[in-house]
This record gives C-alpha cells, sequence and structure tokens, in this order.
C-alpha cells in the first residue's frame, strides 16, 4: 500500500535538528521524499508498524508531528500532481 508521511519537526535547538536529520534519513530508507517533509513509501502492515515505531521513537511528543495517510493500493487515482515533475513511479525500478 502507498503510505504518505509528513512530519513538522520543531528545530529551534540543536535536539530538534538532530531528530529532524533522523526522521528524514528513515523515511527516505522506505521511500522517495516529494517534498521537504513529505514522503511516499510504499509499504506492506508490517513494514508500516515498524516504521511508524521508528518514527514515533525518534520524535518529542510535545514538540513535534507526525502524520500517515493510508493511500491503498490504488492509490494512482488519488493522487493529482501540478508542476515540475521527477517522474517518480513508486512501483517502477529503482537504480542505485
Amino acid at each position: 500500500m502507498l503510505v504518505l508521511i509528513t512530519y513538522d519537526v520543531n528545530t529551534e535547538d540543536a535536539a530538534g535538528r538532530r531528530r529532524l536529520r533522523q526522521i528524514a534519513k528513515q523515511c527516505v530508507n522506505y521511500g522517495q521524499r516529494v517534498q521537504n517533509s513529505v514522503f511516499e513509501c510504499l509499504l506492506d502492515a508490517a513494514q508500516c508498524r515498524l516504521l511508524q515505531a521508528k518514527l514515533c521513537s525518534i520524535m518529542d511528543e510535545k514538540k513535534d508531528s507526525l502524520r500517515f495517510y493510508y493511500l491503498g493500493d490504488r492509490y494512482q487515482t488519488k493522487i493529482e500532481h501540478f508542476g515540475l515533475d521527477f517522474s517518480y513511479q513508486p512501483e517502477g525500478v529503482l537504480m542505485i
């Protein structure tokens, strides 16, 4: 299923900037950054729970916000994009 992950981390101090980097690093391991604090991730249920647990352990619940939007398997009909497109296909081949 396609999961859209968004986050807002308070970066007023060094600890917040560290949390921001750690959250972004975890999200990069599971999906594609589509905006600064927005990732599209193709995950199964177990991966989703694991990533959610990792991100929640990093964030500060009193200062930060983390959202998961579950778009499911038929996500193509739920996404409209306008403007610059990097031709990212979640199910396509990813070459590193």
